[in-house]
């Protein structure tokens, strides 16, 4: 999945465990100008760089997978969570690419992680 909107937010990296990091940042999306959305993203492991040369206020394209994950707690209470896993994080839109020059696009990561070493 792709979408193209603003980066209002990114947090610093968090270590989660010794082995697993994750860094959150929000995009206002605005398929509806009138009724913009405010998603919530999370880069995982090595793709949390992708964001620090990008600007809060820049024009970004996120591609990202949808994850869901079922967790049963002590209890027996199954609990769903669901997450936008960004995989690749592109400064600009590739609408702004003029006459296929790569030097106006960011590409940092072009593959998904490898790994799936979530806490949960």
């Amino acid at each position: 999945m792709n979408i193209k909107g603003k980066l209002l937010e990114k947090h610093d990296t968090q270590n989660v465990t010794d082995t697993f990091r994750k860094r959150e940042f929000i995009v206002e999306y605005a398929e509806n100008p009138q009724y913009p959305e405010f998603l919530k993203f999370e880069l995982i492991q090595s793709n949390c760089e992708q964001l620090d040369d990008i600007s809060e206020g820049a024009e970004i394209s996120v591609t990202f997978n949808l994850k869901g994950r079922k967790w049963t707690d002590k209890q027996g209470k199954v609990v769903y969570f669901n997450s936008l896993q960004a995989w690749r994080v592109e400064a600009g839109t590739p609408d702004s690419a003029q006459d296929g020059a790569a030097d106006d696009q960011r590409w940092i990561d072009q593959s998904p992680p490898s790994d799936d070493d979530l806490p949960f």
